[in-house]
């Protein structure tokens, strides 16, 4: 059996990440073409503060948007997965850092995720 190497787990980091920017990008270009597809003609009126619709603030709602082909909802979805890549590039870190058996860089990585989670969750970025 193989031993595990350190340049495959950054192959695999590095394609994840290029993965979903690429997948990011796409679903925010396809929901950028349905918005223009629906809202482009309607003329602005900028006397108004109209701001963002109700259903993109909750993931319930961008789901329901998804689902309705809304495009800012799909928009949303695409920067939420902008979001979510480099935290899954922190947990694929620590696997390898798991695989490798380097368990002080383990535990800076899960200290890591759990910052960033813990911010998400309470909404305060720092």
């Amino acid at each position: 059996m193989s031993r595990f190497k350190d340049t495959d787990m950054q192959a695999v980091i590095g394609w994840i990440l290029r993965l979903g920017v690429l997948l990011s990008m796409s679903v925010i270009f396809i929901g950028g073409i349905i918005y223009l597809n629906r809202h482009g003609n309607i003329p602005v009126d900028y006397h108004t503060f109209k701001g963002v619709p109700d259903f993109v603030h909750s993931t319930k709602g961008i789901i329901n948007g998804i689902i309705t082909i809304r495009g800012r909802a799909i928009i949303q979805a695409g920067i939420i997965l902008l979001i979510v890549t480099p935290v899954i590039r922190v947990v694929f870190s620590a696997i390898g850092f798991i695989l490798e058996k380097d368990y002080l860089y383990t535990g800076i990585t899960i200290l890591v995720l759990l910052i960033i989670t813990a911010s998400m969750l309470s909404g305060h970025a720092g």
